[in-house]
């Protein structure tokens, strides 16, 4: 097992380079940001569209396939299943007052019926002058119109689906739709930017933007640092995590003779195993800084990036005004 390879989230592509590679870190993390605050308010055809231009970006950069198959696959089923849970499963969430099947005052009400006077017969082409007879109860039920053969105006019907237990209604569908879509557009935009840009132009990205707050007196400088040295320890947890699970299975345990209790026990040692690893791996990081004299990030300010808008970058910046634009005219609730 290789977590480096079956688990990809998160992790940076270095070859291919696409054209999402190029773009400025700034420019790409504004997108990024647009993705997860357009969704708040939006409509359901809005959050479906997003996921299209999601699968759109995906294609056209040209990302090789074994990257995003099993990460695009994954996400798309389990979206798939929150939505058939939501739709049909879950209540549609409608807060529905229902009218009780009894007066409040039944007592008063039965004999406020007794007391009304009888109401007349109505005239009918059978009995023009009351001079026919009365009409018989069956004949009186004849003349009354069916409520269930009126003609309906429109073809509308709130309940889509109904066989007990499944009942997919209108509402039930379009929150299944919202949440699926925004879990697809949280999980997947921040996996792609992760995937085309790396932590060092993260980072860098991340501090030009913050530059304002240093008027506020905010340590901008040591937040970018704390940043880039955290998703420069992610793949190190992974690594160590699969050296771990690989001593274990060389060693050929039989789980089923241990019980749960000796199980437990094992388990907690490679956890206890694995948090002095990580340790040891951030005092090793801590001293490499320390030998090559760094005291303050301030001071040993590395720039990895000189971050310039291209004509490419202003393009996209472009499309990201009529990307808003859409959103603020067609893709509200409506």
């Amino acid at each position: 097992m290789d977590l480096l390879r079956s688990l990809p989230l998160g992790l940076y592509l270095e070859k291919p380079i696409t054209w999402l590679h190029k773009l400025d870190p700034r420019v790409k993390l504004i997108w990024l940001m647009s993705f997860l605050i357009s969704p708040v308010l939006a409509s359901s055809i809005w959050r479906l569209i997003l996921v299209v231009i999601l699968i759109i970006l995906t294609f056209t950069a040209l990302i090789p396939l074994r990257v995003w198959k099993k990460q695009m696959a994954w996400l798309l089923m389990f979206c798939s299943l929150i939505f058939f849970m939501s739709a049909a499963i879950a209540p549609d969430g409608l807060a529905i007052n229902y009218q009780p099947r009894l007066p409040k005052d039944e007592l008063a009400f039965a004999q406020q019926t007794a007391n009304l006077p009888p109401t007349s017969e109505p005239k009918t082409w059978k009995n023009i002058f009351g001079l026919l007879g009365k009409e018989t109860p069956q004949e009186a039920i004849s003349q009354t119109p069916k409520l269930t053969e009126l003609p309906q105006p429109t073809s509308y019907s709130y309940i889509i689906f109904q066989q007990s237990p499944i009942i997919i209604t209108r509402r039930s569908v379009d929150l299944g739709i919202r949440i699926a879509t925004l879990l697809f557009t949280v999980i997947y935009s921040t996996n792609l930017y992760l995937l085309t840009t790396a932590s060092e132009e993260i980072t860098a990205g991340i501090e030009d933007l913050m530059e304002p707050l240093n008027k506020l007196k905010l340590p901008v400088t040591e937040i970018s640092l704390t940043l880039t040295l955290s998703l420069r320890f992610i793949p190190l947890v992974l690594e160590e995590i699969q050296n771990l699970v690989r001593s274990v299975r060389t060693r050929a345990i039989n789980w089923k003779k241990l019980g749960l209790r000796q199980a437990s026990q094992i388990w907690l040692i490679v956890a206890e195993r694995l948090l002095e690893n990580l340790l040891l791996r951030a005092d090793q990081i801590a001293s490499a800084m320390k030998v090559r004299g760094f005291t303050t990030a301030d001071q040993h300010r590395v720039q990895w990036h000189d971050l310039k808008l291209k004509a490419l970058d202003w393009i996209v910046l472009i499309s990201l005004g009529l990307f808003w634009w859409i959103r603020l005219a067609w893709g509200g609730q409506g």
